[in-house]
Parts: C-alpha cells; sequence; structure tokens
C-alpha cells in the first residue's frame, strides 16, 4: 500500500460544516427512491443498470446549491451518496430476486411477499455497509494515490464545480422532461409506434426493434464497446440460438428416464 502519500481531506477534520442534515437526508431519500425505481425498471428490461452516482451529484448540486442557496460540499455529499444508493440496492435486488418468482412459477415454492423482499433488500444493504466499514481505510485511505476510482473522481469533480455542477442540471432535468413527453406521446395517447416488427414469411419469423430513449441513454453512458458487446449479444441470442432451438428443438429434462424429449 502507499504509505508515503498521506490522505488529505478537501475539507479539514477540524472544520465544521454542515453535513448530516434533515435537508440532506430527505432530498437523498426522495432521490434514491426515483433512480432505484428508474434502474429496477431499465434493469429488467435491458438486463444491467447505470451507475446513480453522477447523475446524484449534479442533481444534489443543483438542488441543494443553487435552488436552497446552501454553501455546504459535505450536505451535497451526502445527497448523492444516499441516492445513489438506490441505483446499487435496485440492482442487488433485481438480478437476484426473479428467481424466487420464476421458482414459484413452476411450483416450487411461493411468490415473495413485499414484506420479505424488503427484509431482503435491507439485509443486503447493511451487509454491504458493514464491508465497507474495514475496506474504506485499506482501499480509500490508503490507496487514495494508487487507485483511480473514476466515477467517484467524476463525483467530486462535479461537487466541486459549485455554479457548474448545478448549470447541469438542467440538462438532467430536460432529458427527464423529453423521456416523460416521449412516453406519453407513444403510451398515452398513442401516436407513434414503440415497436417496429418485419414479418418474415417465407421463414415463420419476425424481425422487431423497440423504440426507447432509456436505451439510448444506456448507450451513451456505457461507450460505444460495451454497446457493441450487448448488440452482438442479442443478435446471436435471438438471431441465431433461438431459430435454432425452434429448429432442432430442446430437452427440458435431459437424462430423466421416461420422459418424453421434443
Amino acid at each position: 500500500m502507499n504509505e508515503n502519500k498521506p490522505f488529505k481531506p478537501y475539507i479539514p477534520a477540524d472544520k465544521v460544516t454542515p453535513e448530516i442534515t434533515a435537508v440532506s437526508v430527505i432530498i437523498g431519500v426522495i432521490l434514491a427512491v426515483v433512480f432505484g425505481a428508474a434502474n429496477a425498471y431499465l434493469g429488467l428490461r435491458v438486463g444491467l443498470t447505470v451507475s446513480a452516482s453522477i447523475p446524484a451529484a449534479v442533481l444534489s448540486m443543483g438542488i441543494i446549491r443553487v435552488l436552497m442557496r446552501r454553501n455546504s460540499i459535505l450536505e451535497n455529499n451526502i445527497v448523492q451518496t444516499i441516492g445513489s444508493a438506490g441505483e446499487s440496492l435496485a440492482a442487488g435486488a433485481i438480478f437476484t430476486l426473479p428467481a424466487l418468482f420464476l421458482w414459484a412459477a413452476e411450483g416450487k415454492g411461493e411468490n415473495p411477499s413485499l414484506l420479505a423482499i424488503t427484509v431482503i433488500a435491507l439485509c443486503g444493504g447493511i451487509l454491504g455497509v458493514l464491508f465497507m466499514v474495514p475496506l474504506r481505510n485499506a482501499l480509500i485511505v490508503r490507496e487514495h494515490a494508487t487507485l483511480p476510482y473514476p466515477e467517484g473522481t467524476a463525483c467530486a469533480e462535479v461537487l466541486l464545480a459549485g455554479e457548474e455542477g448545478g448549470a447541469q442540471a438542467a440538462s438532467v432535468f430536460s432529458g427527464l422532461g423529453i423521456a416523460a413527453a416521449f412516453k406519453f406521446i407513444v403510451d398515452g395517447v398513442k401516436l407513434a409506434p414503440t415497436e417496429i416488427n418485419l414479418t418474415l414469411k417465407n421463414f415463420g419469423a419476425q424481425i422487431g426493434t423497440q423504440i426507447y430513449p432509456a436505451l439510448v441513454g444506456v448507450g451513451y453512458i456505457v461507450g460505444p464497446r460495451i454497446s457493441s458487446f450487448m448488440f452482438v449479444g442479442g443478435v446471436i441470442g435471438w438471431c441465431v440460438l433461438i431459430p435454432m432451438i425452434l429448429l432442432f428443438g430442446y430437452d427440458p429434462h435431459p437424462g430423466r428416464p421416461g420422459v418424453e424429449h421434443r
């Protein structure tokens, strides 16, 4: 570990400034609910979630510093920390809990109740915090000058940007408004289709695509490299593997005697 460069926080330990306040906690919880719901919806549809740390940092700066005229970077940091936690918790839930519903659909159990889901998510969040407490000193304090932590660095730059961070919040709200308007047009009043399909009668198949601004946003965030991986994976799955299963059939009970195979 890098012991020669001691960690020096931006705010000295002897300086008293507002940090964990009622305002920061309430705004952080609201952002956590919004980002958690958005990532849960997006993750179940696309198969991945996007980090909410940087958007939460931008919004916290816009709300705390610009709208509420409060000048405390630690308060902004609490807002973005709580706000980004909703995305992490949602990701842990949507990638594990659906298995319980699949088991229930096969008659191997019952659908988990809302209380059970809440307890599971709460336990996961508590375990994450407990693991992070001992790791903070080793991975953040001691290795601050060695490990880049690009996302955390970007959040810090947003918080340090001051008025620039508040101006960037306008872009986030503009994107939110445009996406909401598009969703209302295509799903609310049905003025435009959300799917484009092409039927291949000779092959008994259909090729289609869905039009979602959220997917464009995901592609922009993850970049062309990851987007290309996902695109190729989708093409292989839908245009190669599924037609092969349809053509050759599948064995739902491999190796089980007395079961008729397709």
